[in-house]
């Protein structure tokens, strides 16, 4: 099987370089890393076997030289106010003595708003607003028979996956009493399982700067570990290579994603499996909800594609499709 750089077979995009999978190795909230390390290792070490289960199985889809990288996403965008010195040790130097390998480290923060990358004294990759970019991709289903009372979801922040209920609505001038009408998903099989995601928010109403929710970002997450976003052509995130000694005092000042394994596969892949607690179980279906709405480069989604066809891999246009979680009850 081939490896690729970054050529782009269509010439207008820049392709990444793909693993077969790229597995994301937990996920725990700030105040998790804050409080000790009881929890971290109960989850990395349920984790440890499962990553070997899941490479034998990746090795009997894609051969024994299949690629698989994993990473971790810590919850920055949150707890700004943390120090990342102490949950960057507390984290690796966990997972080092429960055997988990990590090969990249992502910031969710990063995932909102990406830091300009200088190296050499050169401006490499500029600062860029992702959270901003991809909100301008997000197009909603059209509800017929809207009656126009609720704002659209660029201005809202909403997105729903059907038609929503009518109990709140009020009636027609000539119909004051409507009848009411359940939610009901768009493309249901029998009954309806409706979904609706906040995105963001508006908490300061002087500041025109929305606060993305975490189902959002994941989505960006996501996007960023299939290799789907481009800015001016480029990923909008490269993984840069981490070897200093001492982390600084404030999480922006850290990559969006490092590469802590230099021997590491890809970064992006074909496809992601997230290994998450249960509890995430909900965000994740959001998070599927609004990729189904996010409108993709189309360069990119056939690029993708047909890298894949060229390694015997059937790729789907639906990113969504893309993605696999195993799910740890009662974390």
């Amino acid at each position: 099987m081939a490896e690729y750089s970054e050529a782009s077979e269509l010439g207008r995009v820049s392709a990444v370089p793909l693993s077969h999978i790229s597995v994301e190795v937990g996920h725990f909230l700030m105040q998790d890393l804050v409080n000790g390390v009881d929890r971290i290792q109960r989850q990395f070490r349920r984790i440890v076997p499962l990553l070997d289960a899941f490479t034998r199985s990746a090795q009997a889809e894609f051969g024994g030289r299949a690629r698989i990288s994993t990473c971790f996403l810590v919850d920055d965008y949150f707890r700004p106010d943390t120090d990342p010195g102490v949950i960057l040790d507390k984290l690796l130097g966990t997972a080092a003595e429960c055997g988990l390998r990590i090969d990249y480290l992502a910031r969710e923060a990063g995932c909102a708003d990406v830091p300009e990358v200088v190296r050499d004294g050169i401006v490499r990759t500029p600062s860029i607003a992702l959270a901003e970019m991809v909100r301008h991709r997000i197009v909603a289903e059209p509800d017929q028979g809207a009656n126009g009372r609720r704002p659209p979801t660029a201005e809202s922040g909403w997105l729903c996956n059907g038609k929503r209920a009518t109990d709140q609505e009020p009636g027609a001038a000539l119909h004051p009493v409507q009848e009411y009408r359940p939610p009901e998903e768009f493309g249901r099989r029998g009954h309806s399982i409706f979904l609706d995601v906040e995105m963001w928010d508006h908490p300061n109403p002087d500041a025109d700067v929305p606060k993305w929710s975490c189902p959002y970002l994941a989505a960006i997450w996501q996007l960023l570990r299939l290799g789907m976003l481009r800015y001016e052509g480029r990923p909008p995130v490269e993984p840069q290579v981490w070897n200093r000694q001492r982390w600084p005092d404030r999480w922006e000042d850290l990559p969006s994603v490092m590469q802590l394994n230099a021997n590491a596969k890809p970064f992006a892949a074909y496809r992601s499996l997230s290994i998450l607690p249960m509890r995430y179980v909900g965000i994740e279906h959001a998070v599927r909800v609004i990729l189904d709405h996010i409108q993709l480069d189309h360069e990119v989604v056939e690029q993708v594609v047909a890298r894949g066809r060229a390694e015997d891999i059937t790729v789907s246009r639906r990113v969504a499709e893309r993605l696999e979680h195993h799910l740890l009850a009662g974390s």
